[in-house]
């Protein structure tokens, strides 16, 4: 019987370390597997010295920090079972404490071993995780400034203090850890004995522990030493704001108060290493009780107090120092301390011919919306369902005819869900890429729908010749398999037309991008790595096959510059014959001194975030940004290419010692990428944020708050957001010329009036690039806000007519565009956009009907813009808006004169829109009459008139 239970058992004996050794295989080449093609992956990009300089750095951290932690707690374990008593008394829990010794005695290699392995992998998989403020630390380059507290270079705080802050808390971890660790062990072998009324303590113990304990307080000490230059990155509550930096009570308490902590600290230190001669704990207890009590005076008490009693009731004039500082250390941070602030005294009265001094100005006006026109886009230009675009486009610069124009702008990309055969083949083999920019002038419309710039498959227009198949985008979240040998069948669709027969027309990419997967080591890699026996099984995986993965331009700059935050706003452009991606690449940090600390989210969400990719908007807190970077990738090949923009950025600077050769030069940008890089959105969104309560210099005033602003909710939106800003070219009051800029509003803290009106120069190529300019509104007069403007269009009794067809319950709806505010003819003109589109279609798609413009309390709508600013100013605006360029949907090519291309030229939409009019007008009459069923009849009426005329025009 128990020969045969020693059969059976040895199978079970031998096949746990065989499950063991097979889990460890397994585990071990998915990493490998991992590692490998990464590094395969960053070869491909052209940036293997980043992988490395990574993996290294990582590696070598994991090794350092997790050798420290292991032999730290494993060496004292290991020297408290060494220094064990050979003679143990008995105590009340004999029995207990003498199987622990069994066990510990019996297994102790095992357990330390085991120890060393967990706390190896502790420590060092926190300190790998910790690698890029380690580059930051050893690369570190000088600020030229210091801070007004310490006399330190501002380095110190943004290079040097996280990374002294996590070696010591690192270390008093792993002290804490080993001298845990050692007093359980003396404790289990009789070292450590408590009987009630007695403690005992063996000599080798009291050594042991007193001496680690010592090294603990020493630690310890430091850490209270260096707490002292967190104060300037600490959060002040005053009476009525808060401030990220060092104040009253800080300096004149809690830093003196750590610094004499820190002394008390070496001295119990001291007191522990001279009990390991003295042998009795009251000394060590009674310096420590000694060291909490002065912790407790020091850090809560006093401060409190000082607080309490000196500072709230003089805190306007004991803080007025601190505040100032502060300031001036947010302004810098944030790159607003070259704002130019003037008073604007605007008119509100509209004249005849008030616009003819800023004639040049109105074509710069932006009438199509991007956050709207993305399903006429998709209506007009997406040719299959297969392909897609953003829901908000991109607005860019192209030069027409020698005029600089500004463009709304999207790539088609591809669109999985819009597949009706969704099988691995299709979606990894066949549909590879999308196909195209399409470009539609920002100021004007034909018969409603976009004056394409270029479009449709294959190009067409002012910008076609270029390259256009995307197989890098931000819609590309899934990896491709690509490539053949030569003189194989191309089997990756390319066009729907063009191909044998006039069926699609089919490619076989031939670009630089993508890791080669001919040989099968590599094939059973990356099988592994996606999970996906089919890059193995299938047939059209072969020896020049190609896999492209991490395709949105956003993952490719993070891995190539891991050290950038990347702008929410990624756009395409056409440079030199190319279609690629520009991103735009932050350099930021959390612990400039005395600099205000904001949520990036916070600061960026307005109306439109929601609409971003997921994972597009930025999320961490800071209180330094720095737009240092432009990255351009290239849509084809996949090509990152890194351009420093500040160059004299000091975290740049750190960066690119930490990754040499990763970072081109600002003189190799080309004139052409130039003339498409633009002001980050983002960064004017957070510049925008401070300089509601920044752009007030002097301390006593910011103090009391009176001058605050806020960014006004989107009145066109509705709900909480915020108002986005928008680009369009503007020309500043004073200035010769209109440029290219990205602009915003301000209204008062508790008020909707307007307070202010905030641009930036956002032209890369011009020499004021980056200009921050505001018209502050003058105390004696009040001009209506955004939300008042909006409220004055829609209950205006003219606009009403207008809109009453669509805004009536039937076949057709009007939404309104991006509310445009512009300081123009001497005071600020509102320019609304209105779309209209059928109800209740898949077809349908939002058409531009309506301009609405307002100035000063005129308000007018047309159907152009040209229409409405002559209404306003007196029959005459005094400029042309560019509006009447001849033009037809689908291609800015000129149209017959004699043709009717708009909704106003258009006899029968007219016709019908009147009768619709009439109707509507006949069914509230009926209602109010009690007569339902006219009611009924005449709704039903108009609404076969709207269809009528949306027929007529074509929609």
């Amino acid at each position: 019987m128990s020969s045969t239970a020693a059969v059976r058992r040895r199978p079970r004996g031998a096949l746990l370390p065989t499950v063991a050794v097979l889990a460890t295989l397994v585990v071990g080449f998915t990493l490998f597997s991992g590692i490998w093609t990464d590094r395969l992956w960053y070869q491909s990009l052209g940036y293997e010295g980043v992988f490395s300089t990574l993996l290294l750095t990582r590696l070598g951290l994991f090794l350092v920090f997790g050798l420290l932690m292991a032999l730290v707690v494993v060496g004292n374990v290991a020297l408290a079972y060494r220094l064990r008593p050979r003679l143990r008394a008995p105590s009340p829990n004999s029995e207990l404490l003498e199987r622990s010794r069994d066990v510990l005695e019996s297994r102790l290699v095992r357990i330390l071993v085991i120890l060393g392995v967990v706390i190896g992998l502790f420590g060092g998989g926190s300190a790998a995780g910790n690698a890029e403020t380690y580059l930051a630390w050893r690369n570190s380059t000088p600020f030229g400034e210091v801070d007004p507290t310490f006399g330190l270079d501002l380095s110190f705080f943004v290079f040097d203090y996280p990374w002294y802050q996590l070696v010591a808390s690192f270390l008093l971890v792993a002290l804490l850890m080993g001298s845990a660790g050692a007093a359980i062990v003396h404790y289990l072998l009789g070292a450590l004995r408590y009987t009630p009324g007695q403690r005992v303590t063996s000599r080798a113990a009291m050594v042991h522990l007193s001496v680690l304990l010592g090294v603990v307080l020493l630690v310890f000490a430091v850490q209270q030493f260096l707490d002292r230059y967190g104060f300037p990155l600490t959060t002040n509550a005053l009476s009525n704001a808060e401030m990220t930096a060092i104040g009253y009570a800080d300096e004149n308490a809690r830093v003196t108060g750590r610094l004499i902590l820190a002394v008390i600290a070496l001295i119990c230190a001291l007191v522990f290493f001279a009990n390991a001669w003295l042998r009795r704990w009251i000394f060590p207890v009674l310096a420590v009780a000694l060291m909490v009590l002065s912790g407790l005076i020091l850090s809560v008490i006093y401060p409190v107090g000082l607080q309490a009693i000196t500072v709230q009731p003089n805190e306007p004039d004991l803080e007025r120092p601190y505040i100032e500082q502060h300031i001036a250390a947010t302004r810098t941070a944030y790159g607003v301390e070259d704002v130019e602030i003037e008073t604007y005294d605007a008119t509100t009265v509209a004249e005849a011919g008030q616009l003819r001094a800023d004639a040049e100005a109105l074509p710069g006006i932006r009438l199509i919306d991007p956050a709207i026109v993305s399903p006429t886009y998709e209506q007009l230009q997406q040719v299959r369902g297969y392909y897609s675009f953003p829901q908000v486009l991109d607005v860019d610069r192209y030069t027409i005819d020698g005029v600089e124009t500004d463009a709304v702008v999207a790539a088609r990309e591809l669109n999985f869900r819009g597949l009706e055969n969704r099988s691995w083949n299709n979606t990894r083999t066949v549909y590879t890429h999308g196909y195209g920019l399409v470009a539609a002038y920002g100021n004007r419309a034909v018969g409603g729908e976009p004056d394409w710039i270029v479009r449709d498959i294959p190009p067409v227009g002012e910008l076609s010749e270029y390259e256009p198949r995307i197989y890098y985008g931000e819609q590309m979240d899934q990896y491709a398999i690509v490539g053949a040998p030569a003189g194989a069948p191309p089997i990756e669709f390319d066009t729907p037309g063009g191909g044998p027969d006039g069926g699609p027309q089919l490619t076989t990419y031939t670009g630089e991008g993508g890791v080669p997967i001919g040989s099968l080591f590599d094939r059973v890699l990356y099988a592994m790595r996606f999970t996906d026996v089919n890059i193995l099984l299938s047939e059209r995986v072969n020896e020049a096959s190609k896999i492209l993965y991490d395709r949105t331009p956003r993952e490719r700059v993070q891995a190539a510059a891991p050290w950038l935050t990347i702008d929410s706003n990624i756009y395409p452009a056409i440079v030199e014959g190319r279609l690629v991606w520009i991103v735009d690449g932050y350099t930021t940090s959390n612990s400039y001194p005395n600099s205000q600390r904001l949520s990036l989210q916070d600061a960026t969400s307005d109306s439109e975030s929601q609409l971003l990719p997921v994972g597009a908007q930025l999320s961490q807190d800071v209180n330094y940004m720095r737009n240092s970077v432009k990255a351009v990738v290239d849509a084809y090949d996949g090509t990152v290419d890194l351009y420093a923009w500040d160059e004299e950025d000091p975290v740049l600077q750190t960066w690119r010692n930490a990754f040499p050769d990763t970072v081109q030069d600002r003189s190799e940008i080309s004139a052409d990428l130039l003339s498409h890089l633009r002001f980050p959105e983002d960064l004017f969104k957070v510049q925008r944020e401070i300089l509601a309560r920044y752009h007030v210099t002097d301390p006593a005033a910011w103090y009391q708050g009176n001058d605050l602003w806020r960014i006004p909710v989107d009145p066109v939106r509705g709900g909480n957001a915020k108002e986005t800003p928008y680009y369009l070219s503007i020309q500043w009051p004073g200035d010769e010329s209109p440029v290219f800029s990205q602009t915003a509003v301000y209204v008062p803290n508790e008020r909707q009036n307007l307070a202010a009106y905030m641009a930036v120069n956002a032209d890369a190529s011009s020499p004021d690039y980056g200009r921050l300019r505001i018209l502050r509104m003058s105390d004696t007069q009040q001009i209506a806000g955004p939300g008042q403007t909006f409220n004055e269009i829609n209950t205006n009794v003219t606009v009403a007519e207008r809109l009453r067809p669509f805004n009536n319950q039937g076949a057709a709806q009007a939404s309104y565009g991006n509310l445009l505010t512009l300081p123009i003819g001497g005071g600020l003109l509102y320019v609304e956009p209105i779309y209209t589109q059928r109800a209740g279609s898949d077809g349908s798609y939002p058409a531009l009907s309506f301009v609405v413009a307002r100035f000063g309390e005129t308000v007018a709508i047309g159907t152009t813009l040209q229409e409405a600013l002559d209404q306003v100013f007196g029959g005459d605006a005094g400029a042309d808006t560019g509006e009447d360029v001849p033009g037809q949907p689908g291609g800015g090519t000129p149209s017959d004169p004699e043709e009717p291309t708009g909704e106003v030229d258009n006899p029968a939409a007219a016709a019908a829109l009147d009768r619709a009019e009439q109707a509507f007008a006949d069914a509230d009459q009926a209602l109010r009459d009690g007569d339902l069923a006219t009611y009924q009849a005449k709704n039903d009426e108009a609404r076969a008139a709207i269809e009528e005329a949306l027929t007529a025009l074509g929609r």
